[in-house]
C-alpha cells in the first residue's frame, strides 16, 4: 500500500498497518507527484485534509486493480472519481499525534467503512470494528463525532477556566469526567444524567449563573437546556414503560 498525506492520520495509519503486517511502500507529501501512486500497490490511502481529497484522487493515474481509499468522515466515494475501485474508512478515534494515533487505531477502534471490501479487510487487520454509514448521512455522522470529541475538549476547557478562578486544578475534575463517560457507556445518556437539572433544582442553576462571568453564560445555558432535554426523554421513557406495564 501507499499513503498520500504525511500528517498525523497518515503517519498513524502507516505505523499501525506496518505493525499489523502490511507493507507501506511510501508516504507522499505535498511536494511529491501522486500520478503514479497507484502503480505496484493494491491500495492507495489518501489521508490529506478533506478539501484536497478530490484533487488528489483526480491526479492519480487509475490502475484497475488498485483501490483508492480516503479516511474522511464527511466525504462519500464520489470524491474518489475516476477510480473504479474506491473505499473509505474513517476511524472514530482521537489522533493528537502519530504515536498515540497508531495505538488507538489498533485498540478495537470503530471505523465507518464503505465501498470496496478491502476497507473491511484493513479494519480486520487492525482488530477494529467496522460499521456502515449511508452516503446521505455521513455529514450528520461526522457532526456527532465532532461533538463527542472536539466539543468535549472545548467543554473541559470551560471547566478549566471556571475552576481556575476557584483555585481548583483541572486534574481534580478529570476522574469525575471519566466516571460520567463510564456511566453513559453503561446506562445511556438519559439514565446517566445527575446534578441540579436532573433534580429540577433550577435555583442552583441560577446561583451558578450568578457566580459565572458573562462570557461563560451562553455555553452553560445551552448545556443546561440539553440536560433538561434528557430529563424530558427520561420522563417520556418512564411514561412509555408505565403504559406497557
Amino acid at each position: 500500500m501507499r499513503i498520500i498525506g504525511p500528517g498525523r492520520v497518515g503517519l498513524s495509519f502507516a505505523s499501525a498497518l506496518s505493525a499489523a503486517g502490511w507493507r507501506v511502500a511510501g508516504i507522499l507529501g505535498r511536494n511529491d507527484d501522486p500520478r503514479s501512486a497507484a502503480a505496484g500497490v493494491d491500495l492507495v490511502l489518501v489521508t490529506t485534509p478533506d478539501d484536497a481529497i478530490r484533487r488528489t484522487a483526480a491526479l492519480i493515474e487509475p490502475v484497475a486493480s488498485t483501490v483508492i481509499a480516503h479516511t474522511s468522515g464527511t466525504h462519500t466515494l464520489d470524491t474518489l472519481e475516476p477510480h473504479a475501485r474506491r473505499a473509505s474508512l474513517h476511524p472514530l478515534a482521537s489522533i493528537p499525534d502519530p504515536s498515540l494515533g497508531a495505538d488507538r487505531l489498533r485498540d478495537r477502534c470503530a471505523f465507518a467503512v464503505d465501498g470496496d471490501a478491502l476497507a473491511t479487510e484493513i479494519v480486520a487487520a487492525l482488530g477494529g470494528r467496522p460499521f456502515h454509514v449511508p452516503a446521505g448521512q455521513r455529514v450528520r455522522y461526522h457532526a456527532a463525532a465532532c461533538v463527542a470529541s472536539n466539543h468535549l475538549v472545548a467543554l473541559l476547557g470551560q471547566v478549566e477556566r471556571i475552576a481556575e478562578v476557584a483555585g481548583v486544578p483541572l486534574d481534580a475534575y478529570l476522574d469525575l469526567a471519566a466516571q460520567t463517560l463510564e456511566n453513559v457507556r453503561r446506562l445511556g445518556p438519559a439514565a446517566a444524567l445527575t446534578g441540579p437539572v436532573a433534580r429540577g433544582d433550577w435555583a442552583t442553576v441560577a446561583r451558578h449563573l450568578d457566580a459565572l462571568p458573562l462570557d461563560e453564560h451562553a455555553a452553560y445555558r445551552a448545556l443546561a437546556d440539553q440536560a433538561d432535554r434528557l430529563v424530558a426523554d427520561r420522563e417520556a421513557a418512564g411514561d412509555d414503560a408505565s403504559e406497557v406495564a
